[in-house]
């Protein structure tokens, strides 16, 4: 039970760093901080990459998806489906307020996932997921590292812009 206990504690500060928590490398909310909607939109010209914004939405595509199957709305009209990965990076909006609408989705189902998280007990976290034997742990633990890879990718998009501090303080 002790060890249940610690890796729930851990899952959690995992997902809490991904959002606002510094750690070994930025959170989410640290990363999109001053990131405008042209920044956003911005794509290197060379080489196959996708903008802060297409990420953004990419990341907000699998927490809607795994806040509704953790939910059981998985057969509500609102979940989302695609015909492959590629189309979660599509964009509707690349406005200033398409941008603020999108950070903030990002941040609101973040949050909703935490709090489910959170109160969650070890046997729901334990138990198989529809989608085919994961477990809700492993399903945010791996949601979790997907997240880190991408913000990976948007401090790389932000730097290569000029966008990122040459020195950063951590808080």
């Amino acid at each position: 039970m002790a060890n249940q206990d610690l890796s729930h504690r851990i899952l959690t500060a995992l997902w809490k760093s991904c959002l606002d928590q510094e750690e070994w490398f930025p959170p989410l909310e640290h990363a999109l901080k001053d990131v405008t909607a042209e920044q956003a939109a911005w794509k290197p010209s060379e080489g196959p990459a996708n903008s802060i914004h297409q990420t953004v939405r990419h990341l907000i595509f699998y927490k809607k998806r795994l806040l509704m199957e953790a939910r059981g709305e998985k057969e509500s009209d609102d979940y989302p489906e695609v015909e492959n990965n590629t189309a979660t990076f599509g964009i509707d909006d690349l406005s200033e307020a398409g941008w603020e609408a999108s950070r903030t989705e990002l941040y609101r189902l973040h949050r909703e996932l935490g709090a489910l998280l959170e109160s969650s007990d070890e046997e729901a976290l334990l138990r198989p997921s529809e989608k085919g034997g994961d477990t809700l742990s492993e399903d945010f633990r791996m949601l979790a590292m997907h997240d880190a890879y991408h913000i990976g990718q948007i401090v790389q998009l932000a730097k290569m812009q000029q966008a990122w501090p040459a020195v950063r303080r951590f808080d």
